[in-house]
């Protein structure tokens, strides 16, 4: 249940569910009659929405997560690489295979990683909700596509069950402390990654951030703006609404697990 309603009740406090809520409190207000009033919270709707979808605002929201945990030279070696799941859809029709998300850039640096020799093990974490269509966990996913990268599955060792950031994490620790573990490079979008780092961390495991996954640049954007792109970027956008809404999920899903506890 904690998980259904984890996943539920946020929606209304994202900018799409709360224009929707809104715009049904300014229904009501028409049907009352009291019109004046109901423009009220039209005119905030009109706002929340032309907000969150601008570059500008979506581009520094996602800034203030993403560049918290950049590293600063080269990786260093570990003992294994944990890769995080919410990043595949399982092989069934239409699918010809194993598909990635916007996330998959986790699988694929993993991938990258191992081959790189930072670590001789990989951990995939991820398992796969039951209201969710999957033919199997999403950390069987990911081992399907990283042995198509050269990665040998006697070097993949899985959590098939976590279905949340907290469960991968004491999952993980389950994994390391049966193996005799220590450290870990830690793999997984550079927007999870403060919330991840926070939950390993708070579990005791030594785990070194190896984000990717980057929506957001480094680069000066006035400096290079035009006046047609600055025009464009003010305007509201379904692709940055939904970066709003990502970065915005961080944030709450932060605000709940210091609330439990878990960070």
């Amino acid at each position: 249940m904690f998980l259904f309603l984890s996943k539920l009740l946020p929606i209304f406090l994202y900018p799409l569910g709360l224009s929707c809520l809104l715009l049904i409190v300014t229904f009501v207000l028409i049907l009352q009659k009291r019109s004046r009033l109901a423009l009220i919270p039209l005119i905030v709707v009109l706002g929340l929405l032309t907000l969150s979808g601008s570059a500008r605002f979506s581009d520094a929201l996602v800034k203030s997560l993403e560049f918290q945990t950049i590293p600063q030279g080269q990786l260093p070696k570990a003992e294994a690489i944990v890769v995080l799941g919410g990043a595949t859809e399982s092989a069934i029709a239409p699918r010809p295979w194993v598909e990635l998300r916007e996330e998959g850039d986790r699988v694929l640096y993993g991938a990258k990683l191992y081959r790189d020799g930072k670590a001789p093990k990989v951990i995939l974490s991820g398992g796969r909700v039951d209201w969710r269509a999957g033919s199997a966990s999403e950390s069987e996913d990911m081992a399907v596509l990283m042995e198509t990268m050269g990665v040998p599955r006697s070097a993949m060792l899985q959590d098939p069950t976590s279905l949340n950031t907290r469960e991968n994490a004491v999952n993980v620790k389950k994994i390391i402390d049966a193996q005799g573990i220590r450290r870990v490079l830690l793999v997984t979008s550079a927007m999870h990654m403060p919330r991840s780092l926070l939950i390993f961390q708070k579990l005791g495991i030594d785990a070194i951030p190896a984000p990717t996954d980057y929506t957001a640049l480094t680069l000066d954007q006035a400096s290079k703006n035009s006046t047609e792109a600055a025009i464009l970027d003010a305007l509201p956008d379904a692709d940055q609404l939904r970066r709003t809404t990502r970065a915005l999920k961080e944030y709450i899903g932060i605000f709940i697990y210091q609330l439990r506890g878990w960070i």
